[in-house]
């Protein structure tokens, strides 16, 4: 099976294979792939968890970039109702490399507010759990300008790959159990992904990431318990092609 049929029936599959017992969703890792001033890159993200987010980044000078996300999630269903909103700000530097790669580093911060009610349809509300989330991150990036194109459907459809790398410190804080205070958890993410880009039109691309989320910390509330599963839609404007 060539590798991109199989790298996105992987990603299909991990929502399936992922729980959902933890205060915490991973929004996705962003890859802006910046290459010179001026350019800026957008995103609009989801999940069949309705984890969603939307993601910004610019480049301030030829090796100096800034982004930032807002991610979030509201579901209301039988046995149990969540709220999550989460946002972060991040810097970092970027380089074209000579292998038409890019390589970006960037770290940063994240503040959120997260909520879940627990309840069944015989005894009504158990359990209800609500903190703040604080987050310090550094992340990696690294992948290629070039696209590699595949005749489908009657079209020509440009595709490239890359890989990402996520660790990140999250602790709770103001942490209620069923109203009461409790231990404010912390944990310790690695979050490492992979992505395909399929080009729809012009610089609007399709994105889909799969990658796994490893907590280094035994917890019972703050778990690597929610898939790092997305797709969306990737806008780059401003910078320079594959070849370049």
């Amino acid at each position: 099976m060539p590798f991109a049929p199989r790298a996105l029936l992987v990603s299909l599959l991990l929502p399936l294979l992922a729980g959902c017992a933890s205060l915490y969703f991973p929004p996705p890792p962003q890859v802006p792939l910046l290459t010179q001033k001026g350019e800026w890159s957008a995103g609009l993200h989801t999940n069949l968890s309705q984890n969603t987010a939307v993601q910004g980044a610019y480049a301030v000078s030829d090796h100096l970039g800034v982004m930032g996300s807002a991610s979030f999630l509201h579901t209301n269903k039988t046995k149990k109702a969540e709220d999550h909103d989460f946002g972060e700000l991040g810097v970092g530097y970027f380089t074209r490399l000579s292998d038409h790669r890019v390589l970006e580093v960037y770290g940063g911060f994240g503040l959120g507010q997260t909520k879940r009610v627990e309840r069944t349809p015989a005894e009504g509300v158990t359990r209800t759990l609500e903190a703040g989330l604080n987050k310090y991150f550094v992340q990696v990036n690294y992948t290629s300008k070039d696209k590699k194109t595949y005749h489908v459907l009657g079209r020509d459809w440009p595709v490239s790959y890359g890989t990402a790398l996520r660790a990140s410190y999250v602790t709770l804080t103001d942490f209620r159990l069923n109203g009461q205070p409790a231990f404010n958890e912390d944990n310790i993410f690695l979050e490492p992904i992979t992505y395909t880009r399929i080009t729809l039109l012009g610089p609007i691309d399709a994105q889909f990431i799969s990658g796994s989320n490893f907590g280094l910390k035994h917890r019972k509330f703050l778990k690597a318990a929610n898939s790092v599963f997305q797709f969306g839609l990737v806008v780059n404007v401003g910078g320079q092609s594959g070849g370049k």
